[in-house]
């Protein structure tokens, strides 16, 4: 029959001309919020049953790429600096897009074991695939760890399945032949009982060695306790971890996630005392941690692996298992929900049904060399929210905006000092927007994985409503300092060393990675409108400079510049149409600049960034560098006022202090 009399009879019959998930690839739908119940939650309008349909979205577009139980879960190559490149790594990727999205399936099985979709039964294609990894016949067979070999992605991935077996074994375990549960013990306890990498991945080996011991295996439970002391022994406090050398995401989110995880499934009943310990660490974090995101529930695009996006809020769904009244539920399942809408509704996140490797679209710089394009089913991991019953608080309270509503009041900014992590976490109500500043200190020469050097960690400061923007060659920079260095190029500062928080100002130091001889002491002042930098340059060498604000990006129209006099200051502000930034060099600075960037920002190709410039600086001259950062709305009128926020500003050499007057009538002391 042709093709043309074939379509005609399916359209006379009544039937569809292709399966429902037979969709064009590149025709990407956007995530929809159907029947939304603001009753329960007026602010996202989100329930439990919207997020297993985020669940179903996510899911359904992988399984796209599935028409049979042998076909694998891998995806089309993102350009650049993703793997795999070359052959020799597509196992490990196969791996990767096969136990991540069981992140989504596990909590969905649960529910449902006999769920479908693109006519695959979804638990037979897990279990038959789970299987193939000990099969050495298959495309997807695992070769088990050698016995000298050391960690690799390969654990990562066997302790991201041990997770999911861990909590759904009737569905994905249970079925399976003794000989098919014999093999797979081998092969993934081959990782499990093995080295590990000192950060995070120890819970890789402890949920292999933990899942195995649960289904009766001999396991090395000497090694599984020596990786539980380990991990406790990161913990710095307030929520806070620390993953070996650096503070994130993962410091937070990883650990908290696996910790209760654990505890909840398995620590309890084996290990209660160390399953306690990992439990009031958790409850740490009620008092911390959602204060690192803006009123809207958004998160601050900040470290390694953003692609993972919503993965950063699982905490706060696994705050139910302990029913905490001290909990403010309501205010929890806002920035959980209110972080899945900020990315799935955004038109760029989904590619070919995939999420990109980026930030909101495909965003190159933000990418790390350890990911494929299935690693972004990490962020799977906030569907193990799902396994919250129904009636639980976290489900069941009200929506409310939390702080926003009963702490924080307007024309005020509010921050929390994190103690032994060194982490500021301010938040500024007039905007509704949250901000960090957090360790770096990462040398390009010894950063192999390219990433803790970089924009994703030496930024000044990391804000929620202004995404952090890449450097460019021409020395646009947005949020930090740019040098002059040694070989003519334009150079980020990233040597950080925290001094102290005192009176609201936070003290660090930094040194140039390729010239010791450049050095500043730093003083951040969170205002209620931005930021008054109050800088020190204790450098013995003449250099050349830029520090630059948050940057915008060209959104419907064109940004906008003005500037304008004010008692003798110059004041720059851009407009995008949503915010305006604006910048007021008050000691040490030669001139201002607006500086247009293509390709350099996550949310635009086009994006604008305000500039401050010093040519041959010398410490003959002022050595401060006091810069107002300043933001407001688009729409709204600035005041000379607050504009000029500063009254006066006197430097005290022979003190080293700065004496600054405010127009609000405060005084800041700056003691370097």
């Amino acid at each position: 029959m042709k093709k043309h009399q074939l379509l005609v009879l399916l359209l006379l019959l009544g039937l569809p001309i292709f399966a429902q998930s037979e969709k064009s690839k590149s025709a990407n739908t956007v995530f929809e919020i159907k029947n939304p119940d603001f009753k329960l939650s007026p602010e996202t309008g989100m329930t439990k049953q919207h997020w297993k349909d985020a669940a179903m979205y996510l899911l359904e577009g992988a399984f796209s790429y599935i028409h049979s139980l042998d076909d694998p879960m891998k995806f089309p190559k993102q350009e650049g600096k993703s793997y795999p490149q070359d052959e020799g790594k597509v196992p490990t990727e196969k791996l990767e897009g096969l136990c991540r999205t069981l992140f989504i399936a596990a909590p969905l099985l649960k529910e449902n074991p006999n769920l479908v979709i693109n006519n695959i039964k979804v638990a037979d294609y897990y279990r038959h695939q789970i299987t193939q990894l000990t099969n050495p016949q298959s495309a997807s067979y695992i070769v088990p760890r050698s016995k000298n070999g050391g960690p690799s992605q390969n654990l990562v991935e066997f302790g991201a399945l041990s997770i999911s077996l861990l909590t759904n074994p009737e569905v994905l375990w249970n079925p399976l032949t003794q000989e098919q549960k014999d093999a797979l013990a081998k092969s993934m306890l081959s990782y499990g009982d093995g080295p590990t990498v000192d950060s995070n991945w120890k819970f890789f080996n402890i949920f292999v060695l933990s899942f195995f011991k649960q289904q009766g295996y001999a396991v090395n439970e000497k090694l599984l306790v020596e990786y539980l002391e380990k991990s406790l022994k990161d913990y710095r406090g307030n929520g806070w971890y620390n993953d070996s050398p650096a503070y994130d995401y993962y410091s937070m989110w990883a650990f908290q996630m696996y910790g209760m995880m654990w505890s909840e499934y398995f620590g309890k009943k084996h290990y209660p005392e160390y399953a306690a310990k990992f439990e009031a660490n958790f409850a740490d974090l009620n008092n911390n941690y959602p204060y690192l995101f803006s009123q809207n529930g958004e998160m601050i695009v900040w470290g390694r692996s953003m692609s993972y996006r919503v993965g950063a809020v699982i905490p706060f769904p696994l705050m139910g298992f302990q029913k905490d009244s001290s909990v403010n539920y309501g205010w929890m399942r806002r920035i959980a929900s209110g972080v899945i809408k900020q990315f799935f509704t955004h038109p760029d996140f989904m590619k070919d049904n995939v999420p990109t490797l980026g930030v909101y679209g495909l965003f190159e710089p933000a990418v790390q060399i350890y990911s494929c394009r299935g690693s972004v089913y990490w962020m799977g991991k906030i569907f193990f929210g799902l396994l919250i019953p129904d009636d639980n608080p976290f489900w069941t309270a009200k929506e409310n905006n939390g702080a926003w509503e009963n702490e924080f009041k307007k024309d005020k900014v509010y921050n929390k000092f994190q103690g032994v992590s060194e982490i500021l976490i301010t938040d500024y109500p007039n905007i509704g927007a949250s901000e960090v500043r957090a360790w770096c200190h990462a040398k390009v020469k010894d950063d192999w994985q390219k990433f803790r050097s970089t924009e994703n960690y030496n930024r000044l400061s990391y804000n929620s409503a202004f995404l952090w923007q890449a450097d460019g060659e021409n020395g646009e920079v947005a949020m930090n300092y740019v040098i002059k260095n040694k070989s003519d190029k334009w150079e980020a500062f990233r040597l950080y060393n925290f001094k102290k928080l005192e009176d609201g100002i936070y003290y660090r130091d930094v040194v140039l990675e390729t010239d010791a001889n450049v050095k500043f002491n730093l003083a951040d002042i969170p205002l209620a409108n931005g930021i008054l930098r109050v800088d020190k340059n204790n450098s013995t060498t003449p250099i050349s400079m830029r520090l630059g604000h948050y940057a915008l990006p060209k959104l419907n129209g064109e940004i906008k510049t003005t500037v304008r006099k004010i008692k003798g200051y110059e004041v720059t502000i851009i407009d995008n149409g949503k915010y305006q930034l604006a910048t007021i060099p008050l000691l040490g600075w030669d001139k201002s600049e607006v500086v247009q960037a293509k390709g350099l920002h996550p949310e635009a190709n086009e994006s604008s960034v305000i500039n401050l410039i010093k040519n041959n600086a010398s410490q003959k001259e002022n050595s401060i560098y006091a810069t107002l950062m300043l933001w407001k709305k688009s729409g709204e009128k600035w005041s000379n006022k607050e504009l000029l926020t500063v009254k006066k500003i006197d430097f005290s050499s022979k003190e080293n202090t700065v004496n600054v007057s405010l127009a609000n009538g405060e005084n800041k002391i700056v003691k370097y």
